[in-house]
Parts: structure tokens; sequence; C-alpha cells
């Protein structure tokens, strides 16, 4: 296991929920939920979360669909990950599928007894951290990092 603290993006239409690791790669941490804005906020939020953090990497969630396909949420994923990647080159970001994260984290916040109507608060942070759980035990099994690295032209 590469020593290093991870990031990890659950890039939704209205929120992006966002997680961490510790620094050997064990534990994942719900760190915030960050609201989408039309003027670029939401992105500099995270571009201050990867200067705070210093992780190895960002792992960015790729919703597909059960086929595997990938629509439009994909696509929008596939975007924010590239953009991310050209700023913080040369911290790699990573695209790690996420089939079932959000309905994962719904069924975790209701066993520890959230109400429904509290969900959404967190919700985005819980899959996140499902997200990055995902990607370190691919990473404990496999002994590589999990996920597609997004490549940067130039790089």
């Amino acid at each position: 296991m590469r020593p290093g603290t991870r990031l990890a993006l659950d890039i939704g239409k209205v929120r992006i929920g966002v997680a961490r690791s510790d620094i050997d790669g064990i534990m994942a941490l719900p760190v915030k939920t960050i609201h989408r804005s039309n003027d670029g906020q939401d992105f500099q939020e995270v571009l201050e979360l990867v200067q705070e953090y210093d992780p190895i990497e960002v792992i960015v969630g790729l919703p597909r669909h059960m086929s595997g396909h990938e629509g439009g949420s994909a696509a929008m994923a596939r975007a924010y990950g590239t953009k991310l990647a050209r700023r913080i080159h040369p911290i790699e970001v990573r695209l790690v599928d996420e089939r079932l994260t959000t309905v994962s984290a719904h069924a975790q916040l209701h066993e520890s007894g959230r109400s429904t109507r509290q969900h959404r608060q967190v919700v985005d942070q819980v899959a996140a951290t499902v997200i990055l759980e995902h990607a370190l035990e691919i990473e404990r099994r496999l002994g590589e990092a999990a996920g597609t690295k997004l490549v940067v032209k130039g790089s």
C-alpha cells in the first residue's frame, strides 16, 4: 500500500461529496459537502482541499449504469475530473466505478438511525467515503492504484 492521503469526490449535479483517507490508506473519512455553483466556486473549494490535504491522488467516482455503459452523469464526472487533473498535475486524478455507492450510502445512513429527511445533508460525503473505501480495498488486494488515471495532455 502506497503511503499518502487520498481524496475522493462524488460529483453530482447539485452537490459534491468529499472524503479523505488517513496517510496510511487504512480509513476513509467524510470531509464535507460542496454545493455546485455556476461561478466555479465549487471547483475552487475542491482545489483548496487538494492544497490542504496534499493527497497523492484524487479519486473521482464514475457513475456507470448497471450494464457498465456510461451516461450523462459519467460524462459530467469525467469532465470535472479532467479539468481537475489539468489544474493539480502532477497529482493523479483517477476514475473509479461507483455503481451503487449512493444506494449503499443511504443504507448506511438509515442503519445509523438518521431519518431519510436528514440524508440529503451528508449522503454525498458518505458516498465519497464508500468510493474511497472501495478504491483502498482494490489497492490493498491488487497492490496497485484503483481505477483509470486521467491523462493530462503534455504530461
